[in-house]
Formats: C-alpha cells, sequence, structure tokens
C-alpha cells in the first residue's frame, strides 16, 4: 500500500530534498508512524517532528501527528516556525 507524502516550503523540501515522497505502508497508520517507520527518505523530517513544527493536511482536511492514513492517501505537511501558533491565532485574537 502506498501513502504520498508533499511537502510545502523551502525549509521541509531541503531537509528531504525533494518536493513529493512516495511511502510504503502495511495498512492503516498515524502520520508520526509512517514519518518514523520511512527514515531512509524521511529522516530529514524527524527533528520537526521532535519540535512539534509539522502542519499536517490529509487529503485536503486539516490532520494531526496522530491522523489514522490508509493506501491511497496524500499528506502533506509544512514546516510551523512558531509551534505556539497552532493556526488558529485568527479565531481567538
Amino acid at each position: 500500500m502506498m501513502v504520498t507524502v508533499l511537502l510545502f516550503g523551502e525549509t521541509l523540501r531541503q531537509a528531504v530534498d525533494e518536493n513529493e515522497v512516495q511511502c510504503e505502508t502495511a495498512g492503516v497508520t498515524t502520520v508520526k508512524q509512517l514519518l518514523e517507520a520511512n527514515q531512509d527518505k524521511l529522516a530529514g523530517l524527524l527533528p520537526f517532528l521532535s519540535k512539534g513544527e509539522l502542519l499536517v493536511a490529509i487529503n485536503k482536511k486539516v490532520g494531526a501527528l496522530d491522523s489514522a492514513v490508509k493506501d491511497g492517501d496524500t499528506i502533506k505537511l509544512t514546516h510551523q516556525v512558531h509551534p505556539t501558533m497552532d493556526g488558529a491565532m485568527w479565531q481567538n485574537p
């Protein structure tokens, strides 16, 4: 089974040297588990993962590191410079 990981922003692209990575998965897993299981391709993302600096979207919907992914899903990752800002600041001025 295959999952596509799209990387947005120069910081993440430089960390992996790719814009798009295809990852094998044995079944339903989480985004975090997928990143950790594919260190051969995505090792450059682990520092951002450990600091909580990744924003996640799965199939055009907001996701999280513990969101489930399955065969055929597309994960979009963006570097979040300020992890304390969760993207909902406009709702909570």
